[in-house]
């Protein structure tokens, strides 16, 4: 039994909350815009801001009404309330929130979109496998978007309202960049160290709430959408910390097996559900008559939960990097070699070039491109002048 005078409640207080949130994320624009019959969902890491994002579409549009999925009774009838809903209020569009974890709820989504085609729905999931495993139910029913931590750049205009454009890589490659996009590196390591949460909007100490979401993560999410034992869960607490207190090179699914006492399948099967979760990136590798096992890095900034900024730093470079050629749609692999003398870090393929990376400090220097064939050959440094063959590393995140 749904309790309708309840939810409106919940609805009306998310709407009122949504009127002190100001600053809109470019997908909030996207979604308003958005036209068609289609399921539409949003799947981004707990703390991306999705649910904000909701609440402010719920303000938007009179028509629209919240609900969190937690807030459903055990047993509600997720198709009948939305009928219900919508018959009664002539509410049509429904922003549900953290559908994944209601039992049956795909089926019930599947069963709106055919049966009721004056309402639209827009769900989000903070577990992308519960959501992908779902599509083959949904078909061409559903249209999903992702929505991540702030990019160096929506971050910039964001918490600092420095409105500066994409840069992209052919420009980045071309030394194309404006004085204004060099300056913003001053506000780099506020980022990397917490500014690229949603939250540290108004949290004073992201890396507490952090703490929190990984200790849900692993407790709730995971388990709901793996069959895991629940004697499983301290090893998975052990396999963040590990990763975040290790160096970044030799992390794979055999060190990981090695240190922690677990099989490789584990360790892959852990990997797989942290990505899914995302926690943490797989890196696979280039090449042939190599290893085939990924590099796997964390999702910025996970390792300052484990180190200081003087120690997590190196690996904290590279998280970056990882995530902001992810937001930027740009497919990254790692170098490895077999005779295992010093690669760069990572190769892209652009316009049929071959683009190599190696990324350190401001002393870094290019001994590592020694025998590499490549178009691009690219060191990336935190606050350096660009030059042939060095960039701010910075700079990446102007590619979104």
């Amino acid at each position: 039994m749904t309790n309708y005078d309840h939810l409106l409640e919940l609805h009306e207080l998310a709407v009122r909350e949504s009127r002190r949130m100001h600053e809109h994320r470019p997908l909030f624009e996207v979604l308003r815009r958005e036209e068609g019959r289609h399921l539409t969902g949003i799947v981004g890491p707990r703390g991306a801001g999705k649910t904000v994002l909701l609440k402010q579409l719920a303000a938007s549009e009179k028509d629209s009404l919240y609900i969190s999925v937690d807030a459903l009774e055990e047993g509600a009838d997720l198709f009948e309330t939305i009928k219900n809903f919508s018959e009664r209020y002539r509410f049509h569009r429904f922003l549900l929130d953290e559908v994944h974890f209601l039992r049956g709820a795909m089926g019930d989504l599947k069963k709106i979109h055919d049966f009721l085609p004056d309402v639209r729905v827009v769900f989000t999931g903070s577990v992308a496998l519960a959501i992908h495993d779902s599509m083959h139910d949904l078909a061409r029913r559903v249209r999903i978007y992702p929505l991540e931590y702030f990019s160096f750049r929506e971050f910039l205009a964001i918490r600092h309202g420095e409105n500066l454009e994409k840069i992209s890589l052919d420009d980045l490659l071309a030394d194309k960049i404006s004085t204004d996009h060099l300056r913003a590196s001053r506000h780099f390591s506020s980022y990397i160290s917490g500014g690229l949460l949603p939250f540290s909007l108004e949290e004073p100490d992201p890396l507490h709430l952090l703490r929190g979401t990984v200790s849900k993560i692993i407790a709730r999410d995971i388990p709901t959408t793996r069959r895991l034992r629940i004697d499983e869960l301290p090893t998975l607490e052990k396999f963040i910390a590990f990763i975040a207190k290790s160096q970044v090179d030799g992390i794979n699914y055999t060190s990981l097996s090695k240190n922690l006492g677990i099989t490789k399948y584990k360790a892959e099967q852990y990997s797989e559900a942290f990505e899914q979760a995302f926690l943490l990136q797989r890196i696979f590798p280039a090449g042939t008559n190599v290893l085939r096992e990924p590099k796997i890095l964390l999702m910025p900034p996970l390792r300052l939960l484990h180190r200081p900024m003087d120690e997590a730093v190196g690996g904290l470079r590279e998280d970056y990097f990882a995530l902001a050629m992810r937001q930027a749609g740009i497919p990254i692999q790692y170098l490895k070699s077999t005779t295992g003398q010093k690669t760069p870090d990572f190769l892209i393929e652009h316009r049929d070039r071959k683009i190599v990376f190696e990324i350190g400090g401001k002393g870094k220097g290019r001994s590592q491109f020694k025998g590499v064939t490549a178009d691009h050959k690219i060191v990336l440094a935190p606050n350096i002048a660009p030059s042939l063959g060095r960039m701010p590393l910075e700079m990446i995140g102007f590619l979104s």
